[in-house]
């Protein structure tokens, strides 16, 4: 059965290719799509994790992104949570988004506070700020824009120059001094998140406690960065989870209608040969069974396909967009694709495979 299998494809090649490139291209929508989602939040995760701080001091009824935050914070806040047990370091940090040339979230902090949250800025190159319209960006950005450091940027319609280009992974990837976007934004004396040092990350409760009870912080929204990123999942973000499952059913329709219509022209053109083979004693079964065995042969083939150029197109939008993050096998979704893939594939092929197992062998044999 299976050399007849094997047989049956290669003498159809550019059908069985076509099923083979749809199924393929069905795993890399799938995979590309997914990891591009998947590898951004991964990698806002890392971004924020690398900070180094342990707690995370936002303004009442604060949206979990933090970049929607805003800045309706009083800079003062920081005086006040300094003075508390617990407490090593506070760092204000001021999030203004961009959308000017790409989506993005321009961080406003003060260096040495920022470095007191025990991850410093390891700079690659340069150094820190020199002056009010200094700039510094991590090395993603700077390998994607070509830039060095002496270069002038615009941020916010502004000039800036670059001061000193720092290892990706301490929260943003462009950092002004907060004085001067707070000047930009209207923001002067205001912070939108304080980031917190503790003494020990266990003694978070206890700050949380002794924290809530200052007068006109008791509804603060106070959490440890651990629980922070225990919230960020795709639950948690708008349209996340209903992008991912149009995206999946786009992937489906596409692998279903091909194996649909590439098994069911092999039905009609193989009329002849299911005759001879049901004259010859050959049960509906093992037609059916001939038929999803084909259809598994080109599915298991397109997937291998698929997977291969899903890492290759991976690879090429890192080397070409630094900045973004893809990861191909977020969350096991190379084995869920495939699986997807081949229970469509074969859900496909059903019917094309009931018909053979139904056609009456004197009519199949009489067939022209």
């Amino acid at each position: 059965m299976n050399k007849m299998i094997v047989s049956n494809l290669v003498h159809r090649p550019v059908r069985s290719l076509i099923s083979i490139f749809a199924i393929a291209i069905e795993v890399t929508l799938m995979l590309v799509i997914v990891g591009l989602m998947f590898g951004m939040l991964n990698d806002n995760k890392e971004r924020q994790a690398g900070i180094g701080a342990d707690a995370m001091v936002r303004p009442p009824g604060s949206s979990v992104i933090l970049s929607a935050s805003g800045s309706p914070l009083s800079i003062k806040v920081g005086d006040v949570l300094r003075k508390l047990d617990h407490v090593k370091a506070v760092a204000p940090v001021l999030l203004q988004s961009s959308t000017s040339g790409t989506v993005e979230t321009i961080y406003g902090i003060d260096l040495a506070s920022w470095d007191a949250m025990g991850s410093p800025f390891r700079f690659l190159s340069g150094g820190p700020y020199q002056g009010p319209n200094d700039i510094i960006v991590d090395d993603y950005y700077a390998n994607s824009a070509h830039k060095k450091v002496g270069d002038t940027m615009k941020v916010l319609n502004h000039d800036f120059r670059i001061s000193g280009i720092v290892a990706h992974g301490k929260g943003g990837r462009k950092f002004l001094p907060m004085t001067t976007l707070q000047e930009l934004t209207g923001s002067e004396g205001k912070a939108s998140i304080f980031y917190v040092k503790l003494d020990d990350p266990n003694n978070f409760q206890a700050f949380k406690e002794e924290a809530l009870k200052v007068p006109g912080m008791s509804n603060y929204d106070i959490e440890s960065v651990k629980e922070w990123l225990s919230l960020i999942n795709p639950d948690a973000l708008p349209g996340f989870s209903i992008t991912l499952n149009i995206v999946i059913g786009i992937a489906v329709c596409i692998g279903f209608i091909v194996i649909f219509q590439s098994m069911y022209t092999a039905v009609m053109e193989r009329t002849r040969e299911i005759g001879i083979l049901k004259s010859l004693g050959a049960s509906k079964a093992y037609i059916v069974q001939v038929i999803l065995r084909e259809t598994a042969l080109l599915g298991i083939a397109g997937i291998v396909l698929g997977v291969a150029i899903s890492f290759a197109t991976g690879h090429a939008l890192l080397a070409r967009f630094p900045t973004i993050r893809v990861d191909v096998g977020a969350e096991h979704w190379v084995w869920k694709s495939a699986a997807i893939a081949i229970v469509g594939a074969m859900i496909g092929a059903l019917y094309p495979a009931f018909k053979a197992a139904q056609k009456d062998p004197i009519d199949a044999l009489a067939y022209e």
